[in-house]
């Protein structure tokens, strides 16, 4: 595709470009953003308020003491495992302030997990709850970690919430195991120590890395996407470019219930809506549907950023359908394909259309959305201005509009590749700077994008190809149903069947008859399900996304099982 293919199909007052050097780091994007909205709310959560010049002050004190009462010196990597906490910002910009590259970590992580992480990345120093100081304790002999702080749940809240939350979790709920490491620093003595310091403020590079972001962890060893302040500065304002006239400055209230330790929300909340003077509304347990709609009553939220299964079970809860949605303007999905049934069921509950976006972590990872004025539905948008895309065949070569192929992009918002892997990196990143997808896209005439399927996820039925995000979507509007998914499994005949998991509408008396009788009437014969598996629940990824490589491997074994 040359540049004027994407430049004409723009809508008016969205440009095609943006200038990626406008801000220098991630650093000159706070300062500015925490001058010009310093009395204005930046991030709320269990009602205590951290307006942008307390977030600038705070972040000041947590680097000043992690360079002056610590020995890491810039270029140090340093793991965050917090949830949506006040303590997650304040620790993010703290140890970019202070020349240290972050490593977002999940606080749900299993003690491998964190152990091939920490290992991996060679963090030397970590901020985690007091609740996963034990795991992080078993760590110390195998990793590289010299420093350890520690934070309660209610740290950065007010008196006497602060104290009222951190003993329920305490006393009541138990959630603070008692752990022995003489390298822990609890978060408010380390706050209180750095006051006390004179702050070296640092000026990264643009290139230079400023996140290692892990990802890949389903399809395997995780690795560490290297994501330098340009990129991330870069797909800022890209975002920026998109929202422009829908989004105003200092204005919006975004709701931000996907973990920010996740590169699409910490991109939306921490960077984008940093840079816009908005005020993010921090759900620490979004699973928990009646404190997460408590939080919302009489905040009049303006923006919501999620993905699709949140927006489903939001939807199905009649407190949330009593709230008021008047100045709702913006909801975006990414993160997972948002399915047709449940964008319309949000319009319809809430007024308020959903923008689909798309992106990965090695691209920091927004690639494309929908033009919030000019949303079409079932696409994934637009590519953002200064992305370049092509479709590709399995040798490489360029594909017409309207052919399905593998998706390849190119901008300043694509990573320099995976932390010492260099194998790994040009597998995906050519020399040209062509980052392969992995997906199977098409370009439409009219510029939009849209996602068949992953490549690795595609179903290869007697030489056809079988896309499991088409099963699943058709399915998806079946009543009855409440989550579904698709995968290949291994047939004598076909090389390749359908199996198809159905979790039902609880209640609901769905048969196996049904769903086929359902598909039949509206897939092609090589489409339909040759299996279908009725169950409780599907397995998710920290954000919600169904894993179908979890599922393609218990089907695996459990028909080795029955050969056997």
């Amino acid at each position: 595709m040359n540049n004027n293919f994407w430049a004409d199909r723009y809508p008016p007052g969205i440009c095609s470009e943006i200038d990626p050097d406008e801000f220098r780091n991630v650093l000159s994007v706070l300062r500015a953003s925490c001058e010009r909205f310093a009395g204005q709310p930046a991030f709320s959560n269990m009602g205590h308020v951290l307006t942008y010049a307390e977030l600038y002050r705070l972040s000041g004190q947590f680097a000043a003491w992690l360079q002056h009462c610590t020995d890491l010196q810039p270029g140090e990597r340093i793991a965050i495992q917090l949830p949506n906490l006040l303590q997650y910002p304040v620790a993010i910009f703290g140890a970019l302030r202070a020349g240290l590259v972050v490593v977002n970590t999940n606080p749900l992580y299993t003690v491998r997990e964190m152990e091939q992480q920490l290992q991996d990345s060679g963090a030397a120093a970590m901020v985690c709850l007091a609740s996963q100081a034990r795991q992080a304790e078993g760590l110390l002999p195998a990793t590289r970690l010299r420093h350890l702080i520690v934070t309660e749940v209610g740290d950065q809240l007010a008196l006497p919430r602060r104290w009222v939350v951190n003993a329920w979790l305490r006393h009541v709920k138990k959630m603070r195991p008692d752990y022995q490491l003489p390298q822990t620093v609890r978060w408010r003595d380390a706050l209180a120590m750095g006051k006390k310091q004179i702050l070296q403020e640092t000026d990264p590079a643009p290139r230079s890395i400023a996140i290692l972001q892990y990802t890949g962890g389903t399809t395997g060893q995780a690795r560490g996407a290297m994501l330098s302040h340009r990129n991330l500065v870069a797909n800022m304002l890209q975002c920026r470019a998109m929202v422009a006239g829908v989004l105003h400055e200092g204005q919006e209230i975004t709701v931000a219930p996907l973990p920010l330790y996740h590169i699409y929300a910490f991109t939306m909340h921490c960077l984008l809506m940093l840079l816009l003077g908005a005020h993010n509304v921090l759900i620490t347990d979004p699973r928990n549907l009646p404190a997460f709609v408590r939080t919302l009553r009489g905040v009049p939220f303006t923006c919501m950023v999620g993905i699709n299964t949140l927006f489903a079970a939001l939807c199905d809860s009649e407190p949330f359908r009593k709230l008021d949605f008047s100045r709702l303007r913006v909801t975006v999905a990414g993160g997972m394909a948002l399915s047709m049934a449940t964008a319309r069921r949000w319009k319809a509950v809430t007024g308020c259309a959903v923008a689909e976006g798309y992106g990965m972590t090695e691209a920091s990872p927004v690639v494309s959305i929908s033009p919030l004025r000019h949303i079409q539905p079932g696409t994934i948008g637009l590519p953002l201005p200064s992305t370049r895309c092509r479709v590709v065949d399995g040798q490489g070569a360029g594909l017409p509009v309207g052919m399905a192929g593998e998706l390849c992009i190119r901008g300043p918002q694509v990573m320099l590749g995976y932390w010492q892997d260099p194998e790994a990196t040009a597998g995906v990143l050519d020399a040209e700077g062509w980052l392969k997808t992995g997906d199977i896209a098409v370009i439409q005439p009219d510029g939009y994008l849209r996602i068949v399927d992953r490549k690795k996820d595609m179903i290869l039925v007697s030489g056809f190809n079988v896309y499991p995000g088409e099963l699943e979507e058709v399915l998806g509007s079946l009543p009855g149903v409440y989550q579904c998914a698709a995968i290949g499994v291994p047939d004598e005949r076909s090389g390749e069947a359908v199996k198809i998991f159905v979790v039902p509408v609880p209640g609901s008396n769905l048969t196996a008859d049904e769903v086929m009788q359902y598909m039949k009437a509206r897939v092609t014969a090589y489409k339909r399900p040759k299996y279908i598996e009725f169950r409780d629940q599907l397995p998710t990824s920290n954000v919600g996304k169904v894993l179908r490589r979890a599922l393609r491997a218990g089907a695996l074994q459990e028909q080795a099982v029955h050969q056997g």
